[in-house]
């Protein structure tokens, strides 16, 4: 057997490593990167290159290293995973109230993507046989959405995305997709009524997260359309509990 370094001792070098980098906003070259992590200079050049390589350091012009977009992104996902954890124990009590399947979605880089879903055996979700991001108009999440976007944010979606007839119900004209959105009978709620799947209702209104919009919604079987009054007076208290949770600093 070899006496090369173990693969938990490698590992451990490169944990040295990035606490060494993270030390230094601005950069820090790999002499000192190596004195401060206690390495040989040339297992550090192996590592800082390594590093680099998989996106979790970067290299800057000047030869100095920095943290990259690798480690920032999971930190943004641990970060988007704890504020999720704060609303599910909300998301699965309107379920249960309501015997509904509750959506969470956020308008995240033009797109509108589904966060989360709190569903069950007396709650079943939607077949989501079109993907949100093509759908947002015939559902209620994404008209939420739509709803409190600016002009200028509206034609860009709109012109990124085909009106696409999924059920005979489906609007598929902009004008009049943007008409029924702003004189929604139940704002601040707007409803999906079998636009996206034929049997099924849905109703939802904006959440936020800091800065970031989203939308909070419920789909039922169309022959529950008539609660939908009932659905309203709770989605409202509620949207408004979890933008607050959302927006609280971790």
């Amino acid at each position: 057997m070899g006496t090369g370094p173990t693969l938990i001792t490698s590992v451990q070098r490169a944990f040295r490593l990035l606490e060494a980098v993270s030390a230094h906003e601005t950069g820090a070259p790999a002499k000192r990167l190596a004195r401060e992590a206690g390495l040989p200079p040339a297992t550090a050049y192996h590592l800082l290159r390594t590093l680099v390589h998989d996106g979790y350091l970067r290299k800057l012009e000047d030869g100095g290293f920095v943290l990259g977009e690798r480690l920032h992104a999971l930190r943004a996902d641990g970060r988007g995973q704890a504020l999720l954890n704060r609303v599910r124990p909300t998301l699965a009590a309107l379920r249960d109230e309501l015997s509904a399947a509750v959506y969470l979605t956020f308008y995240e880089d033009g797109e509108i993507r589904v966060a989360e879903i709190a569903d069950g055996p007396r709650a079943p979700r939607v077949d989501l046989w079109v993907g949100f991001e093509d759908a947002g108009h015939a559902t209620a999440l994404g008209k939420s959405v739509l709803r409190q976007l600016d002009d200028a944010a509206r034609r860009d979606y709109l012109s990124r995305h085909a009106l696409n007839d999924l059920t005979p119900r489906t609007i598929t004209t902009a004008p009049e997709l943007l008409r029924r959105i702003d004189s929604s009978p139940v704002a601040p709620v707007v409803t999906d009524l079998e636009e996206y799947a034929l049997g099924t209702v849905c109703a939802a209104l904006p959440v936020y997260s800091g800065d970031t919009l989203g939308s909070l919604g419920v789909s039922l079987p169309a022959d529950r359309l008539p609660r939908l009054g009932e659905v309203r007076a709770r989605l409202i208290p509620t949207a408004d509990r979890i933008t607050r949770n959302l927006s609280l600093t971790i």
